[in-house]
């Protein structure tokens, strides 16, 4: 019997949730993506609004920076998300494999691989014995490649999570910009995207536990970067006559 004492409860900690993959891989694209909505929307109807004080293309270009990028932030996130799942899949077929034609082989490395970590080769032998007997493949595939088999990320979950908050985010400066009055689009819209990014820069931090001050001046100081850049060249374009 273990003298050891009763482990402290600790439900915030990684350890202590299965599928945190899957999670912190749908939260991460749902933060990116609403950043990104965010600020490429905004750039867009704000450069635009630097052109032209007029309704109609500021809506045009607006909905087309609006539903190209949810489209092409969904078709990124699925492509990169299936390529990173089909090698976790392609590892796990091949370790099952293995486990099946050479189940003695297999013992002798996850032992030496405990062994290699600290443990001596009789508390080795032991662990990699008793870890296989009750789940063979999960333990090698923790010890060997550090992937769990019931965790791995969804390209549906993260191109869905993209798509859905990039709408989101740009939804709030194409709106502004769309249905203020002329005198108010580009103030406003301003004052609304920096708001926005604070936010979500701090939603960011916080899902990742880190300090909130650096994400959220960082987003901010790029955001603005982004709308100033834009606006000035929108307004050039319309002053020099290039957009009628």
């Amino acid at each position: 019997m273990s003298n050891l004492p009763e482990p402290a409860p600790h439900p915030d900690e990684p350890h202590a949730s299965a599928g945190l993959a899957e999670r912190l891989n749908w939260l991460r694209a749902g933060v990116l993506g609403a950043n990104d909505g965010i600020v490429s929307t905004a750039a867009v109807v704000v450069g635009v609004a630097g052109a032209t004080t007029a309704t109609g293309p500021i809506l045009a270009a607006g909905a087309a920076a609006l539903i190209g990028g949810a489209v092409s932030m969904a078709l990124g996130e699925y492509v990169s998300v299936s390529s990173s799942a089909d090698s976790q899949k392609a590892l796990i077929a091949t370790e099952r494999r293995e486990l099946e034609e050479m189940p003695d082989e297999e013992l002798a490395e996850l032992a030496y691989l405990y062994e290699q970590r600290g443990l001596s080769a009789e508390t080795a032998a032991t662990v990699a014995r008793e870890l296989t007997d009750h789940d063979a493949l999960g333990a090698h595939l923790d010890a060997e490649l550090n992937i769990d088999p019931d965790d791995v990320v969804s390209p549906w979950t993260a191109a869905t999570a993209s798509a859905v908050s990039f709408t989101v985010g740009a939804l709030l400066p194409f709106l502004t910009a769309v249905l203020l009055p002329a005198a108010l689009k580009i103030p406003v819209t301003f004052a609304a995207v920096l708001v926005a990014l604070a936010l979500t820069g701090g939603l960011g931090a916080y899902l990742g536990r880190a300090p909130m001050l650096r994400p959220i001046v960082r987003v901010v100081i790029g955001g603005v970067l982004a709308l100033g850049a834009t606006f000035l060249i929108g307004t050039w374009l319309g002053s020099s006559g290039a957009v009628g």
